[in-house]
């Protein structure tokens, strides 16, 4: 089993290095540009001289570099090397992998020089110049299908949970994205339907593409880990399903009180509270998974992360069922506590998750240890307390801002006045971020370029633990 295992590894070595080294690049571009943009928005005159230094280019392209740089970068290494071990399929013609990256990596490029150049549109996640969106999908193409080629030539017969996960995102990512850009971006439809689809669109990007791929790696990682096998099958199928069947309809439910039809925002409404059941279901699954091993979660790097993301999966979730309901809606619909709220889900939760998976996957790509225990502490400290005092800031602020919104007799500079304090301290927690992603860096690449006792050095991850190659 470990022979095969690390033939396996050694087929998708370089290309999934090179999926790392480019999400890990993204992600220092997308911290620098988070930090710039959180410290714009209570000081809203630096750099406002300077036209490709606003604020509305750089925040787009801060969230655009960390998603599609550094999320899907890190998903694709992460992804397809799961496939390939679950498959037990080496990857054949690896470096069109590589050139079907380099692709995708300059089309993002493209595309944020056109967003610094004022050629962008002004929904979330779409803001990519239609030019740069096409060498995307054509990029995707070719890296989606090694995943689904290594399934269809799998050995064995049945499919892993991870496995679900895994193949039904890589199959919704095309149609998703697809459908945004035709309809907003490419041939943008007319009135109401394009609102539709953003929202549509967004909510589809976190349901089904991130929080697929990060419970993926979640039950790949944790049984690997433990050696022992997820906790329960019933509770996958159960919260996999209902994940598949619910997760495309809640964006609607963010709609409400807008001109579309009402059967719209109450399907949204109601599927948004029924996420709960996967929600749970994960969530349960999961903690029933660890339970009763609190030691080896801190002294292992992936299991921290992993789980710190899985109780932010779960906290994002239940705030998202609970605020579709009209009456929480009303108020903090045009604030920021929905920025907290999409912090949660895409930095809490999918971010947190990658990092784990991350710090499990690339000593068995390398044959190596990480050089540093304690940048890995400073990197998740770092992490952990930066997202927590961001997403804080953000609801506690958000929440404030909403209820004065709703109140008629309260100036409206007032409540931006209001809002200055809690977009600091949701600086701090972008300062607090970018130490620990500094850390995960040097951390990466000193171990990339390691030689002598840092080659043969045995600790935080537990690479040499029996228990590592055990069922997957």
């Amino acid at each position: 089993m470990r022979a095969e295992l690390s033939e396996i590894d050694a087929s998708i070595r370089f290309s999934a290095l090179y999926f790392v080294i480019s999400a890990t690049f993204w992600l220092m571009i997308g911290t620098v540009l988070a930090l710039i943009t959180a410290y714009q928005s209570h000081e809203s005159s630096f750099l406002a001289g300077c036209e490709y230094m606003t604020f509305g280019r750089l925040y787009p392209a801060s969230i655009n570099a960390m998603v599609f740089g550094w999320g899907n970068n890190a998903v694709f290494a992460i992804g397809l090397w799961i496939m390939a071990r679950l498959c037990r399929t080496p990857i054949c013609n690896s470096a069109l992998l590589i050139v079907a990256g380099l692709f995708w990596n300059l089309g993002l490029s493209v595309g944020l020089v056109g967003i610094f150049a004022g050629d962008l549109t002004s929904v979330a996640l779409l803001e990519l110049p239609g030019y740069a969106t096409a060498l995307l999908l054509f990029s995707y193409a070719l890296i989606g299908a090694w995943g689904i080629l290594a399934f269809s030539v799998r050995k064995g017969q049945g499919a892993y949970v991870a496995q679900w996960y895994i193949l039904a995102a890589l199959f919704w990512f095309p149609w998703i994205y697809a459908i945004a850009q035709f309809l907003v971006v490419w041939f943008p439809a007319r009135g109401v339907v394009q609102s539709i689809t953003s929202t549509w669109y967004a909510y589809n990007l976190q349901n089904l593409w991130l929080t697929p791929m990060a419970l993926g790696a979640a039950f790949y990682v944790i049984p690997k880990v433990l050696g022992r096998p997820i906790h329960s099958y019933y509770l996958s199928v159960l919260g996999f399903t209902s994940l598949a069947l619910l997760g495309s309809w809640t964006g609607m439910a963010h709609l409400t009180g807008g001109p579309v039809p009402i059967w719209m925002t109450t399907t949204g409404i109601v599927t948004a509270v029924m996420m709960v059941i996967p929600t749970v279901s994960v969530g349960l699954n999961l903690y029933l998974t660890v339970k009763g091993t609190s030691g080896h979660i801190w002294r292992s790097p992936a299991l921290r992360f992993i789980m710190f993301g899985t109780f932010a999966f779960v906290v994002y979730s239940l705030i998202d069922s609970v605020i579709a309901l009209p009456t929480l809606n009303e108020i903090v619909h045009f604030t920021r506590f929905s920025e907290g709220l999409d912090q949660t889900g895409v930095y809490g939760f999918f971010s947190m998750v990658m990092f784990g998976a991350l710090y499990y996957m690339v000593p068995r790509l390398l044959k190596r240890e990480w050089p540093s225990t304690a940048l890995i502490y400073l990197h998740f400290w770092g992490s952990a307390l930066g997202i927590t005092v961001t997403v804080v800031a953000l609801f506690v602020g958000g929440w404030f801002e909403g209820v004065q919104m709703n109140d008629a007799t309260v100036p409206f500079l007032d409540i931006v006045q209001s809002t200055i304090p809690w977009l600091k301290a949701r600086s701090i927690g972008a300062v607090l971020l970018a130490l620990g992603h500094v850390a995960f860096a040097i951390n990466f690449f000193w171990m990339l370029f390691a030689t002598g006792s840092i080659r043969a050095k045995q600790g935080p991850t537990l690479l040499q633990s029996a228990n590592q190659e055990g069922a997957a």
